[in-house]
C-alpha cells in the first residue's frame, strides 16, 4: 500500500497543512489534542474535503482539487473505527458486521465473515443488540465491520481512548491479531505513545496542524525520560514457570522474576527506565529479584538525566535512566558490562 497526502484545510482559526508519503503497513499519527488529527482523519475518510491539495492511495486518486476529483466516503475503499465505536443501534451484531460486507460487489469480498468472528472472539455476541455489549466487544464488532467492507487502508481514530487501562489491554491483542491475520495496512491515530508503540512500526508527527517529522515510535518514546513515569520498556511473555509466587520468564539468554496474580503467558507488560538500577560491580545479598548481566550499548541524555542502553543479551534489550552525576561517578561508557537490577513487583501488565 502507498499513501500520498498533501492537503490543506481551514477551520476558523485554525489551519492544516499536511504533506507526507507512506508505504507503511502500520503508520501512526501522534500529537497532542487539538493538533489536527481527527481534521486529517476526516480528510483521508471523505468525511470533509480539503481546501486544495491531493490524496492517492495505491493507484487511485481519492481527491484532487486540480482535477477536481473528490470520491464519496462509501467509494474509498478505506474502513474506519471511532473512538466510540458508533454501532448501529437498531441492528444485532450480526447485521452491523455484515452491513457493508452485504453492499460490497462480489469480487470485492476477499475476507470471510466466519474468520473475522473466530479472530476477534464475536460468536457469543452476534445476536445481541449494541445496547447491550461492553465497551471493548462495541469496538471489537466496530473494526470487524471496517475488516468486512475489505478496505484497501483502515483508519483508527482513537480506538482505545474511551476504554479504562483494562478495557484497553483487552483489545490490543485483537488489534494485534487483525494485523497478522488480514494484512490491511492501517493508520492508528492516538495521543498515547505506548500504544503507538505496540502497534505502529513508523510515526508521524503533528502539532499545531502541521507535520513535525517522522521517526520510530521507540525513538519518540525515549524522550519520556524527563516524565513521570519515565522510558518504559516492553516485556512480551511467551513462556512461564511458577516458582514460589513469581513468574520466571525465559527472556534472551537470561531469566526475568515477574510478580502477577495470573498466567502471565501471552502477555505484555511494561517496566519503567526509573525502576532499574545499575551497579559496576555484583552486588550482595539484595532483595530484587531480578539481576542482569548487561552490556552498556548506547548513552543519550535528556533534560538532565542520562538514558542508557542495555545489551541483555540474546537479541533483548532495556533502558534504564539515571542522573548525569551518576553516570560519571560509575563511569559509565559504550562496551562496558554493568548489573541491571529490578523488582520482581516492578513489572505493570499492559495486556
Amino acid at each position: 500500500m502507498s499513501l500520498f497526502v498533501s492537503v490543506e484545510k481551514r477551520l476558523g482559526g485554525f489551519c492544516l497543512s499536511a504533506e507526507f508519503t507512506s508505504s507503511s503497513g502500520s503508520l501512526g499519527l501522534f500529537g497532542p489534542s487539538g493538533s489536527g488529527k481527527s481534521t486529517l482523519f476526516n480528510l483521508l475518510a471523505g468525511t470533509a474535503q480539503p481546501d486544495c491539495g491531493t490524496i492517492r492511495l495505491a493507484d487511485r486518486l481519492l481527491f484532487s482539487s486540480s482535477a477536481r476529483t473528490s470520491l464519496p466516503p462509501q467509494e474509498r475503499r478505506i474502513g474506519l473505527v471511532f473512538q466510540q465505536g458508533l454501532l448501529f443501534p437498531h441492528l444485532n451484531v450480526e447485521q452491523n458486521l455484515l452491513f457493508g460486507y452485504k453492499r460490497l460487489p462480489k469480487d470485492y469480498r476477499r475476507i470471510d465473515p466466519d474468520r473475522v468472528i473466530d479472530v476477534l472472539q464475536l460468536g457469543r455476541l452476534l445476536k445481541r443488540r449494541a445496547a447491550q455489549l461492553s465497551g471493548g466487544e462495541r469496538q471489537r464488532v466496530a473494526l470487524g465491520r471496517a475488516l468486512l467492507c475489505n478496505p484497501k487502508l483502515l483508519l483508527l481514530d482513537e480506538p482505545l481512548s474511551a476504554l479504562d487501562e483494562q478495557l484497553k489491554g483487552h483489545i490490543i491483542p485483537f488489534l494485534l491479531a487483525v494485523r497478522q491475520e488480514f494484512e490491511i495496512p492501517y493508520l492508528l491515530i492516538s495521543h498515547s505513545l505506548q500504544e503507538l508503540r505496540l502497534l505502529t512500526d513508523e510515526v508521524l508527527l503533528i502539532d499545531k496542524g502541521v507535520l513535525t517529522g517522522r521517526s520510530h515510535p521507540e525513538e519518540i518514546a525515549r524522550q519520556s525520560l524527563g516524565s513521570t513515569t519515565g522510558y518504559l520498556n516492553l516485556v512480551e511473555v511467551s513462556e512461564t514457570v511458577r516458582d514460589e509466587g513469581l513468574w520466571i520468564v525465559p527472556w534472551g539468554n537470561q531469566r526475568l522474576s515477574l510478580v502477577d496474580n495470573a498466567p502471565a503467558i501471552g502477555r505484555s507488560y511494561s517496566l519503567s527506565s526509573k525502576d532499574i538500577l545499575l551497579c559496576r560491580e555484583h552486588p550482595r545479598a539484595i532483595s530484587a529479584r531480578n539481576l542482569l548481566h548487561c552490556r552498556v550499548t548506547r548513552l543519550f541524555d535528556y533534560q538532565g538525566q542520562t538514558g542508557v542502553e542495555l545489551d541483555c543479551g540474546g537479541g533483548k534489550t532495556l533502558v534504564s535512566q539515571v542522573v548525569a552525576q551518576a553516570a560519571r561517578e560509575l563511569n559509565l561508557q559504550t562496551g562496558e558490562m554493568v548489573y541491571a537490577v529490578f523488582k520482581a513487583t516492578g513489572f505493570r501488565r499492559i495486556y
